[in-house]
């Protein structure tokens, strides 16, 4: 079994870091001094995931307040719009408000990635919302119909990798909640497919993967695999592995075997038994271990010890422990 682990979203910020940002709002504290600690904080999340044996290096993304404020920011169309509930959790994102159709700003994303990923792009990992995510969690007021702006931001964000591949940049995960959440049907999820073939075209030889989390991801298997794409992924929290549709697939099978949801660690050894049940329903290609859903859902230290489960699970499917 080829096993594969890494972060499927961003990181919570330490306690160090969110004290400074406040600070900075209110005016104790230089822009200097914040972006000083966000380099060291960075820095560290990359030791985290390298001590840990992580295949890709994320960083953690911890200077994008949310999924989607790049991408409002920098992007045409668009403006950041109110504190919006992120899924069903304590969290919250700037919806992004669409008021005309949307189109890329060149090299607006790539200046916005964090700068350990911009110095070894090769073994990044590239966080993006995923096209129908991104269509259904902003206020679209632009005029164009659902399954026209899916399929609009298929291409762009395929533009969007086609810019970074060209940097060096290789393995692009891409977050898809809303795929399980409210799975498209018809019209939609025609774009949806679509959409992904302009993110295959623009991929030349990279990794892409579609990571679900929110819902039990069985009724949108039918879709998620038709989608072309090197790895789905899906969040055992709340989908069981007896509902995972029987393979062969022809896709490497993403598994979130840590919650966020709770502070309480994994049992590995119970983890891995789970994964072998899996792998042998799907048989993929490979199996991606990770988080179900962004672990910025906990604070910095319960995060960080929950990680730990992911290379305890890697040995106990190569030591035949599960």
């Amino acid at each position: 079994m080829i096993v594969r682990t890494g972060l499927t979203g961003a990181f919570p910020r330490s306690e160090a870091l969110v004290t400074a940002t406040r600070d900075l709002d209110r005016g104790r504290t230089s822009a200097e001094a914040v972006e000083e600690l966000f380099a060291k904080t960075e820095e560290e999340v990359v030791a985290l995931e390298h001590r840990l044996g992580f295949d890709d290096r994320t960083a953690g993304y911890l200077r994008w307040s949310d999924l989607f404020r790049p991408f409002a920011e920098t992007w045409e169309g668009f403006a950041v719009g109110p504190l919006t509930r992120w899924l069903e959790t304590n969290t919250f994102y700037r919806q992004p408000i669409l008021l005309a159709p949307p189109g890329r700003t060149p090299g607006a994303i790539a200046a916005r990635l964090p700068p350990p990923l911009v110095r070894s792009p090769k073994t990044a990992r590239v966080l993006l919302p995923g096209p129908y995510s991104f269509s259904v969690m902003l206020d679209n007021r632009s005029g164009e119909t659902e399954s026209a702006l899916i399929h609009r931001l298929g291409r762009l964000l395929g533009d969007e990798v086609k810019e970074l591949r060209g940097r060096g940049f290789a393995t692009f995960l891409f977050s898809e909640p809303q795929l399980v959440v409210q799975p498209p049907e018809g019209p939609r999820a025609e774009a949806v497919v679509a959409g992904y073939r302009a993110v295959e075209a623009a991929l030349n030889g990279g990794t892409s993967i579609v990571w679900t989390y929110g819902a039990d991801a069985r009724p949108a298997f039918p879709l998620l695999d038709r989608l072309p794409v090197s790895v789905v992924g899906v969040d055992l929290a709340e989908t069981e592995v007896d509902h995972l549709p029987a393979g062969p697939s022809r896709t490497g099978l993403g598994l979130g075997v840590v919650d966020p949801r709770t502070t309480l660690p994994e049992d590995p050894v119970e983890v891995a038994r789970v994964v072998r049940a899996a792998h042998a329903r799907r048989r993929p290609s490979a199996v991606w271990l990770g988080p179900g859903a962004p672990l910025d859902l906990l604070p910095w230290e319960p995060a960080t010890r929950k990680l730990h489960v992911l290379p305890a699970v890697a040995r106990a499917l190569s030591e035949g422990s599960a």
